[in-house]
């Protein structure tokens, strides 16, 4: 092979190596493709970190109703979702002698059934705590055994998280809380870290442990058994300076930006301190004025027009109110 040749085929692999190197240093530059970058000023806003995760609507104490004695139901004196106080009549029951001796009075007539009806007093169901009838399970003139739960209470519903073990170091009794349900997304419930269980369980080979989340208030919505998402603040704080996490770089000097140098029109590389960061922004501290033009990478970031940042832990498939 002459040196000519040789040349010419060195020439033609320089050329098509430039043909694959141009185009993205054209797109990194912006001129062409779809990486861009832009400046933008500091904005302030609020920001917050969360442990998020997912849960179900549960009573915190279950309390199952049963009669004394078997026989038949005469009378259920509530309807579900009804609140009840201690010492309130949830039903009225015949034993089994009652009902046979009222069934055979009834064929005496009327006067023969009204007076062993008043003679033969019906066994009453009384609530022993107050709460809320979630489960009514029997109707009038239904026979019941001593293990029949004929009305079950709940004192009050509560959301039962599950917090993975390496999340539940940071969460804290009397944390606040925020509770939405699927069936009802556009709701959103304030809350409280009332328990967190000191046993784990161990579930899709995670070690996991029980959170009960407690609302300040309890919705008409709320049904035993619904999924909930919970979302408990680990911290947040107020109308703070804010930039993007694509404007930060860490590297060994620490966290650093690029702004636009006001003297010269180059660019010049500061150092900064920050605080909380999720998702999408990251607080300052110190380092940067108001007026200063950072450089973002990623020109299609669009800072928020409101002053609040979302949570930014949301689990697969849910986005931030």
């Amino acid at each position: 092979m002459s040196r000519k040749i040789f040349k010419v085929i060195i020439v033609l692999a320089i050329l098509a190596a430039a043909a694959l190197v141009l185009p993205g240093l054209i797109n990194e530059n912006g001129s062409d493709g779809e990486k861009t970058s832009e400046f933008i000023r500091p904005f302030y806003g609020d920001i917050k970190v969360a442990v998020s995760t997912t849960g179900v609507v549960e009573p915190q104490n279950r309390l199952e109703i049963k009669p004394p004695i078997a026989g038949r139901v005469d009378e259920i004196m509530v309807e579900e979702g009804q609140s009840v106080r201690t010492g309130d009549i949830l039903a009225l029951m015949s034993s089994t002698e009652r009902a046979a001796l009222l069934d055979s009075a009834r064929l005496k007539g009327e006067k023969e059934m009204e007076y062993w009806q008043e003679v033969y007093k019906a066994a009453p169901l009384i609530a022993p705590i107050d709460g809320r009838v979630i489960v009514r399970s029997v109707e009038p003139g239904q026979t019941v055994t001593t293990g029949d739960a004929v009305i079950v209470l709940s004192d009050r519903l509560i959301v039962q998280a599950d917090v993975d073990e390496t999340d539940v170091g940071k969460i804290k009794l009397r944390q606040k809380a925020i509770v939405s349900l699927d069936a009802y997304p556009e709701i959103r419930i304030d809350a409280v870290v009332d328990h967190i269980s000191y046993e784990s369980k161990v579930v899709n080979n995670v070690t996991i442990y029980e959170v009960d989340i407690l609302p300040e208030s309890i919705p008409e919505v709320f049904r035993s058994g619904m999924s909930a998402n919970v979302d408990v603040i680990i911290n947040e704080r107020k109308d703070v300076m804010l930039i993007p996490c694509e404007a930060v770089t860490d590297g060994n000097s620490g966290k650093t930006v690029k702004i636009k140098d006001t003297e010269t029109g180059g660019i010049k590389t500061v150092n900064i301190s920050t605080g909380l960061t999720d998702s999408e922004n990251i607080e300052v501290l110190s380092g940067l004025r108001e007026d200063d033009m950072v450089l973002v990478k990623n020109g299609s970031y669009q800072p928020p027009q409101k002053k609040s940042v979302s949570s930014p832990f949301m689990p697969p498939g849910r986005k931030g109110k």
